[in-house]
């Protein structure tokens, strides 16, 4: 008789347990904008946009699908440093290569250091044009960049098909609003900061139509809205022995490759 009243209070405890559950559950948008997540995402778009200095740190995670049909993910760490409209420094470290990117107005260099090679272009402008510059150059698109456009929102909402808005969770211990949205080939997701400071704390894309749905995530930590920046800190001085290359070697997961190819 106890058993049976034991296996009755499980029973009864799991059934509120799933109930608790499909009651704390997101509703998951329908086919259509969400205003909510489109009033958040401006806000992010206009705050960050506005703020014409700022450092921060990102993680960041490419899955790529080999043929075998296995996903695998490679992170990298990186720090930006961008002082607007035309100054950005860029530090990341990948699987194989520590890169920098600097634009001071008028030149972009990306700089291999493992290779201790760099490719450079004349682009005067503001980062919009750099990044155009870099991703010709490299033959691939920079995920992510959005963020760091004179207008995100006109960049981020072309082709936005659907929205949702899903509540707040918590970033690296940051309270964030979570928004989803899709476009015909991909899905993307944005945490973004809850209250004064609206800035995107993730970022995550996933390419819907490619075989095992790989996702890029970046995810932002270390904000800071009034950076000291030294006064070299977007020019790039060549070391000795430094190659200079038409392009560089970059591989599916957006990496640079360790071969230096031609001189």
């Amino acid at each position: 008789m106890r058993e049976q009243t034991r296996w009755k209070y499980r029973s009864t405890t799991a059934a509120l347990a799933v109930l608790a559950a499909l009651a704390a559950a997101p509703t998951w948008a329908a086919a259509e904008l969400n205003p909510d997540a489109d009033e958040i995402l401006k806000s992010m778009s206009t705050f960050l946009a506005g703020t014409r200095a700022f450092s921060v740190s990102v993680a960041i995670g490419n899955e790529v699908v080999t043929k075998e049909g296995e996903k695998l993910q490679f992170n990298s760490s990186a720090m930006l440093v961008v002082q607007r409209p035309s100054h950005v420094y860029v530090a990341r470290q990948g699987r194989f290569a520590d890169i920098e990117l600097f634009y001071d107005g008028k030149v972009v260099t990306l700089y291999g250091k493992s290779l201790n090679a760099y490719l450079r272009k004349d682009v005067a402008g503001t980062m919009d044009d750099a990044i155009a510059a870099i991703e010709s150059a490299v033959g691939i698109d920079l995920p992510g960049t959005d963020l760091l456009r004179a207008d995100p929102y006109a960049v981020l909402s072309e082709g936005v098909t659907s929205s949702g808005y899903h509540g707040t969770d918590y970033v690296d211990g940051v309270q964030s609003h979570h928004l989803s949205f899709r476009e015909d080939q991909v899905d993307w997701q944005l945490w973004v900061k809850a209250g004064d400071e609206p800035l995107p704390m993730k970022y995550v894309i996933t390419t819907k139509w490619t075989t095992g749905a790989p996702q890029y995530s970046v995810q932002f930590s270390n904000w800071n809205l009034a950076p000291v920046i030294a006064g070299d800190r977007f020019t790039f001085v060549v070391p000795q022995g430094a190659q200079k290359l038409d392009t560089l070697p970059v591989d599916e997961a957006g990496e640079i490759q360790q071969d230096k190819g031609e001189n």
